[in-house]
């Protein structure tokens, strides 16, 4: 799932995604069920409502579950964006009543919940324990309180990779060969090293689209970012924070971003010219660059094997299940039902989004996905390998999306010229122990 709306980072509609192996006993509970989790007996009509928000792919599963369920009714309240649904499930939170059945939580925004786990019920008492092999490590980690609870079944992830314009690429005199280019990017450093010579080279073109979106790239790879592992806000007190602030301000300083806010109309309208070379690229993003760049594109676009640093994650949610339901138990089936590896594939090739169950990945309509308009890249195995790369041991504390979106906000203002690097640093730091304290307080 992309991420939130919000400063700096304004997704347009989005892709989601699921999964595909049989689920065996998925979870207990009243109503006879068979190996795969098909009622054995009609029963009284259910009716489970699922909040999502943006585009989960999901149209197709309810039918088919509904089909094997001929008990059960499903109803799906979207919210255009992950912010209105955010509002709907805190008010709801606040009042003691109208929450989904099951509520969706973006990757970015689950820790807000994880201190509140209590609202939501512990996934292992219906049957989250036997399922975790399921997922990857970290993907299960990013929905698990630190006293062991499970709140979230997970759906898609954003594995990162790199974009890049081979025409550039070849005008710059750099390798256009996929194998080549992922070479030049060990580390961050290499890559902002090489943005350096290309920009030296190719003057009219940056090296990558924005300022925001390579901080978000970079501060995904921190296993510390905004809090410590007790909860408490870092700001100053974090180098590596200032380090990956400092690398990203350098860039723009330097000419390597476009300056281009992101999901912005000029964003949109840059992939049909020549405004930049590079960019971070969760798998998801393939279809976003496709759209905004159309015939223009194709064939110029390529996708190398390699994320500067190791891996990254950029995306992602998870099925959750409030206390508030009347029927926990049918609502928890369904969540595991709908992340499943089997429905993860499905809707991998409905609408891209890239499942987090490690089973789909030794399926052959993930693995040898090649996509033809990034010039026949691999890119079910691109993805496979990125995902398998991310060692994901980053804590996010209780309000690690507010904070995120200050500094992106403040760091959107260096890239677009409207503030110096330094004082944007301390406007964010300020702004950001508000919001910390406002959490503590709150």
């Amino acid at each position: 799932m992309r991420p939130r709306n919000g400063a700096g980072l304004r997704p347009i509609a989005l892709l989601c995604a699921c999964s595909f192996v049989l689920l065996a006993t998925a979870c207990g509970g009243s109503g006879g069920s068979d190996a795969s989790g098909n009622n054995a007996d009609d029963g009284p009509k259910i009716e489970l409502t699922i909040a999502t928000f943006n585009e989960f792919g999901y149209e197709d599963l309810y039918r088919e579950y509904e089909a094997q369920h001929p008990n059960i009714k499903i109803v799906e309240r979207r919210a255009p964006t992950v912010d209105a649904h955010i509002k709907n499930l805190d008010t709801n939170l606040a009042n003691g009543s109208g929450l989904a059945d099951i509520e969706a939580m973006e990757v970015s925004w689950i820790y807000n919940y994880l201190a509140k786990a209590d609202e939501f019920v512990d996934l292992r008492d219906y049957g989250a324990s036997d399922l975790k092999d399921r997922w990857l490590d970290w993907k299960v980690a990013g929905a698990t309180t630190a006293d062991g609870k499970i709140i979230g079944y997970g759906t898609d992830i954003g594995p990162e990779a790199i974009c890049y314009r081979r025409d550039l690429f070849a005008k710059a005199g750099l390798p256009t060969d996929r194998a080549q280019v992922a070479k030049l990017f060990t580390d961050w450093s290499s890559y902002f090293a090489t943005g350096r010579k290309f920009k030296q080279r190719v003057p009219g073109s940056a090296w990558y689209d924005s300022a925001v979106l390579t901080w978000e790239a970079m501060r995904n790879q921190l296993i510390q970012a905004y809090y410590s592992n007790q909860d408490r806000f870092l700001g100053a007190e974090n180098p590596l924070l200032k380090k990956t602030w400092d690398q990203v301000v350098k860039g723009t300083a330097d000419g390597l971003s476009a300056g281009l806010p992101a999901w912005s109309d000029e964003w949109n309208k840059a992939f049909r010219k020549d405004e930049f070379a590079t960019m971070a690229c969760p798998g998801w993003l393939l279809g976003v660059i496709q759209s905004n760049a159309g015939s223009y594109g194709k064939g110029k676009w390529d996708v190398a094997d390699v994320f500067p640093g190791g891996g990254g994650n950029w995306g992602g949610s998870y099925l959750t299940v409030p206390k508030q339901s009347p029927q926990p138990v049918e609502a928890a089936r369904l969540a595991a039902w709908l992340t499943a590896p089997e429905q993860q594939i499905k809707v991998f090739k409905k609408v891209g989004s890239f499942p987090s169950t490690v089973d789909a990945y030794n399926d052959p309509q993930v693995k040898s996905q090649v996509n033809p308009y990034f010039n026949n890249a691999p890119v079910g195995q691109i993805f496979v390998n990125r995902a398998q790369n991310v060692i994901l041991k980053q804590h996010k504390g209780p309000r690690d999306g507010e904070i995120n979106q200050v500094f992106s906000a403040e760091l959107a203002k260096v890239d677009e010229g409207k503030l110096s690097a330094d004082a944007a640093w301390k406007q964010a730091l300020d702004l950001a122990d508000k919001a910390a304290n406002t959490r503590k307080s709150g």
